[in-house]
């Protein structure tokens, strides 16, 4: 069975996975805490394919997607990864 990275797909924006020095300050800027911020299961493909890169993602881990936009260039969006 031949193994497909997800990450190289067209539809699927650059994920990355955020320093845990760069946390604070990035949640400061946001006014937000992890608990506030959308979700990603340790299950989604793409920490799979991440986890197959750096190792093991923990949970509480800050995930940042960058989303290529025609209005904006480029939106960035936060998720923290949780059990699943």
């Amino acid at each position: 069975m031949t193994e497909i990275n997800v990450l190289m797909h067209h539809l699927v924006p650059e994920h990355q996975i955020v320093r845990k020095e760069d946390e604070e300050g990035i949640l400061k800027s946001l006014n937000a805490t992890k608990d506030e911020l959308p979700k990603i299961r340790k299950s989604d493909p793409v920490i799979k394919i991440l986890e197959s890169a750096y190792g093991d993602i923990p949970e509480g881990t800050l995930i940042r997607i960058l989303r290529e936009s025609e209005t904006a260039g480029v939106s960035i969006a936060y998720r923290v990864v949780v059990r699943g």
